[in-house]
Order: C-alpha cells, then structure tokens, then sequence
C-alpha cells in the first residue's frame, strides 16, 4: 500500500491543526475538481443540445418549404380539371379557410387559458387589505 506524501500513517506525529489543514485543503481540492467536471458536463451538453436545436430549426424550414410544394402541387392537380387561375384561387380560399378556423380557434383557447386580470391574486390581496383593517380598528 503506498502513502500519499501529504498524508501521515496513523500513530505518525501529526497535530490535529495539521490533520484538519489537511483536510481543509483535500476538501477544497475535492470541491473545485467536481466543479470542473460539471462545468465540463454541461458544456458538452450545451453543445448537443445547441446541434439538436439547429437540426430542429433546419427540420422546421425544410417543412415549410415542403408545405409550399404540395399547396402547388394542389393546385397543379386541379388545373387538370379547371383553369390554373381558378385552380391557385380554389387552394388559397381553402388555406385561408383553415388559417381562419385555426386562428378563431386559438383565439378561444387562449382566452379561456388566461384571465384578463389576475383575480385570485387581486382577491388574495382584498383579503389582505381587510384584514389588517380590521386589525387597525381595534
């Protein structure tokens, strides 16, 4: 078993001060290395998830692109069987059709989800004032 230069075998002459010095500084060592590794964890991490997140910025423009595509291929398919203006006008009513149905939609939810005011707090705080009201008046 090998003894580390720092630290004595038990029964050696070291004084307690000496000992907790000792242990002050392992300790200390100890921290800042754990520091370390975590900054190094999270650095690694941050930059996986800085890639994960480009490659889903990436995804969501190539899906835009593809939602363009195939609104003129709609509207290629129908010139087959009405004019091409009549055709882009037929897809366009229909995709602000959707666009009104999902806007309306949201709209609803979001007003539902999130009062205009914060009531319970305003209320919380009504109960607040009379009570120490009451409490000045007697």
């Amino acid at each position: 078993m090998s003894v580390d230069n720092d630290v004595r075998a038990p029964g050696g002459d070291a004084s307690a001060g000496e000992l907790v010095t000792r242990l002050s500084e392992q300790m200390s060592r100890l921290v800042r290395d754990e520091l370390a590794l975590a900054r190094a964890e999270m650095s690694r991490k941050g930059k996986k998830a800085a890639l994960g997140g480009g490659m889903l910025g990436g995804a969501g423009v190539v899906g835009v692109f593809a939602v363009g595509v195939l609104i003129a291929a709609a509207v290629l398919g129908l010139a087959t069987a009405v004019s091409g203006w009549l055709a882009a006008l037929i897809v366009g009513a229909v995709l602000v059709a959707v666009a009104a149905v999902l806007g309306l939609t949201g709209k609803k939810e979001v007003g539902q989800a999130t009062p205009p005011l914060p009531v319970d707090a305003i209320e919380g705080v009504k109960d607040d004032l009379n009570t120490v009201k009451e409490a000045r008046q007697r």
